[in-house]
């Protein structure tokens, strides 16, 4: 028996509205409340009505639309859309997007809370929502999960995740960057960045294994935070510096801590990387063109683009989509001296 296709006077039927009322709450009238267009939109989404007729969220032709959307950063008012990385990560979906004749848009939303993260996917126009980092909303997106399978995540792989999450081997970044500067001879090395961030803190974590593997101490003065920010690394190690503490490298937990890292080292007249030898994270453009340039741990952002289009635009509503990990590369340039 071939399904009838749910009408407009359906939906008005079943949400106890007029047609005119249900017509404009699909376009997006800003003369109908918020809390009416959620449950519209809801309403069509579960009866099967064709939203883009009458919801157009892209130019014609687009074989679909994805909404990119990125929590507020914890404990922080500032946003991601500065940080270079993801501008990287922008452009890594921006691509995969137009080889698959999709369009792309960023949302002004932020979500803070599951009720945030339910909204945005009942009133959304797109036929997909890629969130760029999870901040403190991993127990949240494993809550939207169970209702929910039109969205994926960049971020870090975490034990219990029910959601699916396309990100780094943030670890083995961590150890290859404590290791190799092991091999340089360095002996105090220090870990700087923003643990509380789940990326960060995995990258923690194998600077940690890093350290123990080439049979270092592991001392926790030097396990230094400072956010992805280049005027909050520069503070970091100015205070450290100023307390006298001895470090001889810096494994940073991004391109931009890395940088602020070596303003700071220089203001002190100390040399990179005849004094201190510093890593990164993240391979941004600028690192092959700071001076000097940074070695980093390079992440696949094209690929990275790719799978998390894929992941929505392939899924085909059956079962869970599956998480991935992209590879993370060394990168060795003249900030680490060999």
């Amino acid at each position: 028996m071939i399904r009838k296709a749910t009408r407009l006077a359906d939906l008005a039927a079943m949400s106890g509205l007029s047609i005119s009322t249900v017509s404009r709450a699909l376009s997006d009238s800003p003369s109908i409340n918020a809390q009416t267009k959620q449950r519209i939109w809801q309403l069509a989404r579960e009866h099967g009505y064709a939203l883009r007729r009458s919801m157009p969220a892209g130019p014609e032709g687009a074989d679909a639309v994805i909404a990119i959307i990125v929590p507020r950063p914890q404990g922080r008012d500032n946003y991601w859309l500065s940080d270079p990385f993801f501008l990287e990560l922008f452009a890594g979906v921006g691509d995969a997007a137009r080889q698959r004749d999709c369009d792309f848009l960023v949302s002004h939303v932020s979500p803070d809370s599951f009720e945030d993260l339910r909204q945005v996917m009942s009133t959304t126009r797109a036929d997909g929502v890629i969130f760029l980092g999870q901040s403190h909303l991993h127990e949240a997106f494993n809550r939207l999960a169970d209702v929910e399978d039109r969205f994926a995540v960049w971020g870090a792989q975490l034990p219990d995740q029910r959601y699916c999450c396309v990100g780094s081997d943030n670890v083995l970044g961590g150890r290859r960057a404590a290791l190799h500067l092991a091999r340089l001879g360095r002996r105090h090395i220090i870990f700087l960045g923003d643990t509380e961030a789940p990326e960060a803190d995995q990258r923690r974590l194998g600077y940690l294994e890093g350290l123990t593997q080439a049979g270092l101490d592991v001392d926790p003065a030097l396990i230094v935070d400072a956010h992805f920010e280049v005027e909050s690394a520069e503070a970091s190690v100015e205070s450290l510096i100023h307390r006298g503490v001895t470090f001889d490298g810096v494994a940073a937990a991004s391109d931009l801590i890395a940088l602020g890292a070596i303003r700071a080292l220089r203001r002190a007249g100390r040399a990179v990387p005849k004094d201190v030898s510093v890593i990164g994270y993240d391979n941004v453009p600028f690192a092959r063109y700071s001076g000097p340039a940074l070695s980093t741990i390079a992440q696949n952002t094209a690929r990275a683009g790719r799978l998390l289009v894929s992941k929505l635009l392939d899924h085909q509503g059956e079962g869970a989509l599956r998480s991935e990990r992209v590879a993370t590369d060394l990168i060795v340039r003249e900030s680490c001296g060999g």
